[in-house]
């Protein structure tokens, strides 16, 4: 570990992100980001412009070579990998704790109080069955993370740039997309997979068959593009456009395998931009338009999107090992009984290589399954996907770092700490 350094990350992590600022992907490029040596003259110069270590993420701590405090990040015991030395609190500083660490959830409750009613009003149709299997997902049980994350960069660059807390009422329209195109691909999702249960219930395929739900899954996503249209913006369509490309290609990236063993962690990567982290970018990316921002912002508001959504998807992924059904609202291990090979497997073939000949054939063998989970349990490969979900948080917080400073920016530090930190 370098002197003064806050965190020690494996050489495993550290080359794949390394590789990972080398791919020559389309929107998909991740500078590396090593941990700061706070006795170089670089990190003051990081501090003076992000008011943070970039090492670190949120909860307050003291390094005990730097008398100043910092952001760091809160992890479990277990999988502990922020600051190794030390924590003390910060200096008490005005302001409550609310204020320093606001929560996103408060600060947009107004913003989307009446979200479900609009998209189920959106969603009525004289047909009163397939009113019924589209609006079946939207109960309230979600996370609502993806409209949050929407409403929280608007009225942080809105602040940005016209210092003034607003919500454009097309921002709050790609909000709701967001939620309905997310609904829409879980109902395809479960039709694909073949799912019995979404969110602790019986899923649509299940109760009304794959074809009905199919149906729903294509109205749910018509709906969505009529809203879009209804903002009247060319450039907003051609970029929500560029997610739906996204997800049908990343579900063909999902069922299939790729037979070199250094492709699969790229090609995982890919799979899980286009699946899930390029509606969070993309729908950014919109909101800063529409709020009047230049391409450098509106880049900034997309790698916030993309990096956060990527390192979401690795702790779901990270979930579907150590979360109980009751947790999840899905059977534990339901990626690898899919036959998919998510990030711990990946990282667990370091250590046992004869893990690449069950993710070639599916984990479709008797015992396949079986053997893949203990050998992710006895790897590090838990710990390491964690850690690089932390470095994604990292990136994505860089990205947001010179934004004006407001509770809105504030929360989107906080929304990525949650991510890491959550439990379903």
């Amino acid at each position: 570990m370098a002197a003064g350094g806050c965190c020690r990350v494996p050489n495993v992590v550290d080359r794949l992100w390394a590789f990972m600022g080398m791919m020559r992907l389309k929107r998909l490029r991740s500078p590396i980001v090593k941990c700061l040596n706070i006795s170089s003259p670089d990190f003051s110069k990081e501090r003076r412009m992000t008011g943070y270590c970039t090492s670190c993420i949120i909860h307050p701590c003291k390094h005990a070579q730097l008398q100043t405090s910092c952001f760091g990040v809160f992890l479990s015991e277990k999988f502990s990998t922020s600051c190794l030395q030390s924590q003390v609190p910060v200096v008490n500083k005005p302001g409550t704790d609310s204020e320093v660490f606001p929560d996103p959830h408060k600060l947009v409750a107004t913003d989307l109080a009446d979200m479900y009613l609009e998209i189920k009003k959106e969603l009525w149709v004289p047909k009163k069955e397939l009113e019924q299997i589209s609006s079946y997902y939207f109960d309230g049980q979600g996370k609502v993370f993806r409209p949050m994350l929407v409403c929280l960069v608007s009225r942080a660059l809105h602040f940005h740039i016209h210092h003034e807390k607003r919500l454009l009422d097309s921002q709050r329209k790609i909000a709701l997309v967001s939620e309905i195109i997310h609904t829409a691909s879980l109902v395809h999702d479960d039709v694909i997979d073949t799912s019995d249960a979404r969110r602790g219930k019986p899923s649509v395929n299940l109760i009304w068959g794959q074809k009905k739900a199919i149906l729903a899954g294509d109205f749910i996503l018509s709906k969505a593009a009529r809203i879009l249209a209804k903002i009247g913006s060319e450039e907003v369509i051609v970029m929500l456009s560029e997610v739906l490309l996204d997800l049908v290609q990343g579900e063909f990236m999902q069922m299939g395998s790729k037979e070199n063993e250094s492709e699969r962690f790229s090609h995982y990567l890919q799979k899980t931009f286009k699946k899930t982290a390029s509606l969070m970018a993309y729908t950014c990316k919109a909101v800063a338009y529409l709020a009047g921002a230049d391409e450098k912002l509106q880049e900034a508001a997309f790698q916030y999107g993309r990096n956060v959504g990527i390192a979401f998807q690795l702790i779901d992924d990270l979930l579907d090992f150590v979360s109980s059904q009751a947790e999840m609202g899905k059977p534990a291990t339901a990626d690898l009984r899919l036959g998919l090979a998510t990030a711990p497997v990946l990282f667990a073939c370091e250590k046992f290589p004869e893990l690449n000949f069950l993710i070639m054939r599916r984990f479709s063998e008797p015992n396949d399954v079986e053997r893949a989970y203990e050998a992710v349990m006895k790897s590090e490969g838990l710990e390491h996907t964690r850690m690089l979900a932390q470095k994604h948080c990292t990136e994505a917080v860089r990205h947001i770092a010179l934004w004006s400073d407001c509770l809105e920016k504030k929360a989107l530090v906080t929304l990525a700490n949650k991510v890491l930190n959550r439990k379903k």
